[in-house]
């Protein structure tokens, strides 16, 4: 399936091949990780050259997303920039970019470890945002109440030999895919993701098609 709707806390969610999740009652669009401007913080911090594209091709499926759904609200759930400098960074181009994708819509950005205070770029900027049985932050919490969405960990599940990104939940949390381009991933058995859920947990693998698959237990 292209998508995959699920219940979670009372509520029906879509989890997107692309890693977006689309919670149609409230028109909202989450994402989580962005991490615009890698390869400008790469090469600025390193010297290491990457391929510039990292912006572009992120908001072009951002876009994507956007057109597909139309939401009132998007979300972003934290580290939407690799740090504050590159959020700074953007080129007027890639600016442009996000200021269109923000007209007519609530746009909000969530705090995250790597961008721990407001971008000059559009929307609201909060640490966290509650919006009916869900709470919306960047990491998740320890003993957090049931309906925490977050990402942060960029969860990769492994079948088969193939490794992608996927969505984590269970009861009570999910946590979604790192969403930008050079992200790398934290594997799904790796105890300090594991540990945050049930032995119930499910992992929806993203690509092609959105692909279900019962959690193993951690490394």
């Amino acid at each position: 399936m292209n998508a995959r709707d699920i219940r979670f806390c009372g509520e029906t969610l879509t989890l997107l091949r692309s890693g977006a999740l689309h919670w149609a009652s409230r028109e909202l669009l989450a994402v989580a990780d962005l991490h615009l401007g890698k390869s400008e913080r790469i090469a600025r911090r390193s010297g290491t050259l990457l391929p510039p594209y990292d912006a572009d091709e992120t908001l072009a499926r951002l876009a994507a997303d956007v057109d597909a759904f139309r939401p009132e609200i998007v979300l972003c759930l934290g580290d939407s920039f690799d740090d504050l400098a590159a959020a700074g960074a953007l080129s007027k181009t890639m600016r442009a970019k996000v200021l269109q994708l923000q007209e007519s819509r609530k746009w909000i950005w969530l705090e995250g470890n790597h961008d721990p205070g407001p971008a000059d770029l559009g929307g609201s900027h909060l640490n966290e945002f509650r919006l009916g049985p869900f709470v919306f932050r960047h990491i998740a919490e320890n003993g957090a109440a049931p309906g925490e969405i977050s990402g942060h960990f960029h969860p990769r599940a492994r079948i088969r030999g193939t490794s992608r990104p996927c969505f984590m939940v269970d009861e009570a949390r999910l946590i979604l895919p790192a969403y930008g381009c050079y992200t790398g991933g934290l594997d799904w058995t790796a105890s300090v993701l594991r540990d945050l859920f049930s032995r119930r947990a499910m992992a929806y693998l993203t690509g092609p098609q959105v692909l279900p698959a019962p959690v193993p237990n951690a490394q």
